[in-house]
């Protein structure tokens, strides 16, 4: 019987304990990786076991990938670096997300290794303990990379050293875009517009980071106002605005979503779920983030 565990928004606290525990061989799929990527895996791999480890990493290097900043060739290379056994596939339109160690013990996840995937996404996944079925993926995933073209560490660093005009490029001739056609601008505003009212159709915008904010502190621990406000704004980039102030009789008082964000906190310290401790604010309760009646209720 296959022992798997529930991966959430922790979920890279598990895969902090897969890298660590590697001692043979890794496996990993993520079709993006970025420096931030790289960086969490080198700070969970001890400094000793890099020169041992046999590592296969599967990849999508696409052009589009690596223009959009998806991906960063230059991340790898730093990979590739630091494990002299490393070796790198790419495989174009690559959606798996899986990190084997050992035979032993598989993540099967919807995260990548990015900022996004690691730091900010609603990512799910399981944690497979049962070493057949951990083999049996492991198996699945070597089977793709075969299917990939296998990149030296020459090919990478000239790709990496590409990658940074490509990417001036592209978004140059995204901005030429975006000021060239008003029709596309004001179509992606009122889409967006059409989103956010979906979205705030069952109460205000503090109700959002109402519910935001204990998630973050039933993630992170105690946070200060600081620290909330850009894990708020990745969270929801389309209602954290800041070309928006707020005013009140022709006054400036702010950012409108920065207003919100002070209201939601009060009105959970009002209903006694957090309290603002040594400058931090602190969950009250205990528990999951928001249950599914706290939504309702909301």
């Amino acid at each position: 019987m296959t022992t798997a565990d529930r991966l959430r928004y922790d979920w890279k606290d598990d895969l902090r304990s897969l890298l660590s525990d590697a001692h043979g061989s890794l496996v990993v799929s993520s079709p993006y990786v970025t420096m931030r990527g790289a960086e969490f895996v080198l700070s969970c791999v001890h400094p000793t076991r890099l020169a041992v480890l046999d590592v296969a990493l599967l990849i999508d290097l696409s052009p589009t990938n690596v223009a959009q900043a998806s991906t960063d060739p230059a991340a790898v290379v730093s990979l590739v670096a630091a494990f002299p056994k490393m070796k790198v596939f790419h495989l174009p339109h690559l959606h798996a997300k899986v990190y084997v160690k050992d035979q032993d013990r598989a993540i099967v996840t919807s995260g990548n290794l990015t900022s996004g995937g690691l730091d900010f996404n609603y990512e799910y996944g399981l944690s497979v303990r049962d070493p057949e079925t951990a083999a049996a993926i492991r198996r699945d995933v070597v089977e793709y990379a075969g299917l990939g073209a296998s990149v030296p560490l020459e090919a990478l660093r000239a790709y990496s050293n590409a990658a940074s005009e490509l990417r001036d490029l592209y978004r140059a001739q995204e901005v030429k875009l975006r000021r060239a056609d008003v029709r596309l601008r004001l179509a992606l505003r009122r889409a967006a517009d059409r989103l956010v009212a979906l979205r705030l159709a069952r109460g205000p915008m503090h109700s959002v980071f109402a519910s935001t904010i204990l998630y973050l502190l039933s993630r992170h621990g105690p946070l200060n106002t600081e620290e909330l406000h850009p894990r708020l704004s990745a969270i929801h980039p389309d209602l954290c605005d800041d070309s928006i102030d707020r005013v009140i009789n022709g006054r400036h008082f702010g950012k409108k979503w920065k207003h919100a964000v002070r209201s939601a906190q009060q009105h959970l310290k009002s209903r006694n779920k957090i309290a603002l401790i040594d400058g931090k604010w602190t969950l009250v309760s205990t528990g999951d983030a928001v249950s599914t009646r706290e939504l309702e209720e909301r």
